[in-house]
């Protein structure tokens, strides 16, 4: 757990333009910084970052926070390794606090195993520079058409002939025996010998999603390994830090692309992923020698929810597309399916088409998952009938797999219709199986619960007064996290939030006349919380409320306006410093002259503006109670009498609501 002092001074030393100009071209306009968004597709610079403030906001998706948010978001950290990186980046030591010594060495260890493999990835790389490296892998990497800049990105390399190269070179600069072999660099025999795993192969490193080498895959060059009794390819073992069913290949270099264009194109092997990226189609990953797997599935789901998967045109290929989908519908992504001309995979398209070709080509024979299966089994089952019913039932089956009810039902209709069989059959069907499914899906729950229950029961007790550690997770933000909200008071509250946030600590100068005048003034913040608290109002949306709550708790505290802000926007808490960065955001700053201009000052607005929004947001409290009262009236059993009465009394309450505010 990092201490909130270290906290502090790592927020107070970052300057969000630094981090995010990192990963950003940043224009300067101002006060500010713009540039293209770099979470969606655009042609004009709506993304903008406020080095006063202190945060970044999109007035195209609406993405906005901090430079941890940034990160979070735009590399795949947890807060932690958000502040971890920018505490390198800005020199303060990062001394985690509440750490017993078995954790220290287990942090340490695993901190090694990085530093290990960063040391191997540099040492493949040098070795492209010349003598054995240059005739061989360089040459290598040249005939498969892959440009400098290509090699470079992906950290191509060789692994000499030597069987111990890497070890000497790594035991020479004062790395243990022990990680190397731990990370799968190397392999120690029965006699305690060791040697490279990857000698005498082309090497691809494997990334984190945060851009740390965790494994390694290493391709032979002769043509005869069959015969020599070796594997074409071979990768790391799993590690400390590698986890291939945890693991895709691109997914770092391709992140920001998924995100932007919202789509993540999935192919097979790690050659067809560098070829499409030259190409210039840069959301493309691929699975690390190992079958698509959930935590896989999750992992592009935290970028993206869609997902174009792309096959090579054989026989072979179609039916991997049919059989390693479901688990993609199940965890609900919307996946479409690319088939090449057959005899062709993703890196010869690649190499024989231009961009605008290959992004016309797969644009056009994207074919949903559902109607490309029902294609696929039609012609296959032909005119027997036995096969058709099997193909309905196959069909209804997947269908089932779809999380979303209006999905699902969509699909039923379509599978009536391709089918010719009355929707009623499938939508039995669909039900039965998804039926059975969910039930399945509670036993696997509660085995997880009672397997957890056990081993609760079998740690010891924590000592009193221990630490305990909030474990904060990447991507938690949404892509609207502060305005796509269901509820009826969400316009209000935001309304009433933008207020408190941008004109918290002004003073409410009311006339004497005015019902609401006090001497001395009101502050913003203290008549809206006042205002509230009085009737016992708290906000409905989630995000606006935690954002609510925390800038009273830090209110209360005595901070003046631009530190709370600063606070909140550095917010553990995404939903926070999305709502505050969207709210406190302005497309157009207000200059000197046009504020003069103005016809209407800040002043005036707030004592206009204030009072008759908390009004509306009692009037709608009070037609929502209305509604309720309604409809309790239509149930069996209801106290008609006091429910007219209850209504009569909300009723008259509306009516004068409504006269204050100038609705009548």
């Amino acid at each position: 757990m990092i201490p909130q002092e270290t906290k502090d001074r790592i927020l107070d030393l970052t300057k969000v333009e630094e981090v995010i100009g990192d990963f950003v071209s940043l224009r300067r306009q101002g006060a500010n910084y713009l540039a293209c968004c770099p979470f969606h597709n655009e042609k004009t610079p709506s993304f903008s970052v406020s080095p006063t403030k202190g945060f970044y906001y999109c007035f195209g998706c609406h993405k906005g926070g901090s430079a941890v948010t940034f990160l979070m978001e735009h590399e795949g950290m947890s807060y932690a390794e958000a502040l971890r990186y920018l505490g390198k980046k800005y020199n303060v030591e990062v001394v985690e606090e509440d750490e017993d010594p078995e954790t220290i060495i287990a942090r340490q260890r695993t901190e090694s195993l990085y530093l290990v493999s960063d040391f191997a990835a540099k040492f493949f790389a040098d070795q492209l520079k010349g003598g054995e490296g240059r005739a061989l892998g360089y040459n290598y990497f040249r005939s498969r058409s892959m440009e400098e800049a290509t090699i470079e990105r992906f950290g191509l390399g060789w692994c000499p002939s030597n069987r111990t190269a890497l070890h000497d070179a790594a035991v020479a600069a004062g790395f243990k025996e022990d990680y190397l072999v731990e990370t799968g660099l190397c392999i120690r025999t029965e006699d305690g010998r060791v040697y490279d795993r990857f000698h005498d192969r082309a090497i691809f490193p494997i990334y984190s999603d945060s851009g740390r080498v965790i494994a390694f895959g290493g391709r032979t060059l002769f043509s005869d390994y069959k015969e020599r009794g070796i594997g074409k390819y071979i990768n790391s073992p799993e590690s400390p830090i590698y986890n291939k069913s945890k693991t895709l290949y691109g997914l770092y270099q391709a992140k920001s692309s998924i995100n932007r264009e919202d789509k993540c194109i999935l192919v097979e092997g790690n050659i067809d992923v560098i070829s499409m990226h030259q190409l210039g189609i840069t959301n493309v990953v691929a699975s690390c020698g190992t079958s698509l797997t959930v935590d896989h599935i999750r992992r592009i789901k935290r970028f993206t929810n869609n997902m174009t998967i792309i096959y090579d045109g054989d026989a072979a290929g179609i039916h991997a597309a049919i059989r390693g989908v479901g688990m993609v519908l199940q965890e609900g992504l919307d996946v479409k399916v690319v088939v090449l001309p057959e005899g062709k995979d993703p890196d010869d398209f690649s190499k024989e088409h231009t961009l605008e070709e290959a992004k016309e080509f797969i644009a056009s024979h994207e074919q949903d998952f559902i109607n490309f299966k029902i294609d696929v089994m039609l012609e296959e089952a032909g005119d027997d009938p036995l096969r058709r019913a099997q193909v309905i039932n196959d069909i209804a089956d997947t269908i089932s797999l779809i999380p979303d009810a209006v999905k699902r039902s969509v699909y039923m209709d379509v599978c009536s219709r391709r089918l010719e069989i009355e929707r009623d059959v499938v939508k039995s069907r669909v039900e039965f199986t998804a039926g059975r499914l969910k039930e399945e899906e509670w036993k696997r729950k509660e085995a997880e619960k009672r397997q957890k229950e056990r081993e609760a029961q079998s740690q010891p007790a924590p000592a009193a007064g221990a630490a305990t550690v909030d474990v904060i997770k990447p991507g938690m933000s949404g892509k609207r996290v502060a305005t796509e909200y269901d509820s009826p008071l969400a316009p209000l509250e935001k309304s009433l939030l933008d207020f408190i946030l941008n004109s918290g600590l002004e003073p409410l100068k009311f006339d004497t006349a005015h019902r609401f005048y006090c001497d001395p003034p009101m502050t913003v913040a203290d008549f809206i919380d006042s205002s509230l608290q009085g009737d016992g109002i708290v906000f409905d949306v989630p995000a606006y409320r935690k954002t609510y709550d925390t800038y009273f708790e830090l209110y209360d505290q005595g901070f003046d306006q631009d530190t709370i802000l600063r606070k909140l926007v550095n917010s553990e808490d995404n939903s926070v410093t999305s709502t505050v960065a969207e709210l406190t955001s302005r497309r157009y700053e207000v200059t000197e002259k046009n504020l003069k201009a103005s016809l209407t000052s800040e002043a005036t607005i707030l004592v206009q503006g204030v009072p008759k929004t908390i009004l509306l947001y009692q009037l709608k409290l009070q037609e929502m109670k209305q509604d309720r009262c309604k409809k309790m009236m239509s149930q069996p059993g209801a106290d008609i009498t006091a429910l007219v009465k209850e209504l009569q009394s909300i009723q008259e309450i509306c009516k004068q609501l409504k006269k204050e505010t100038g609705r009548i």
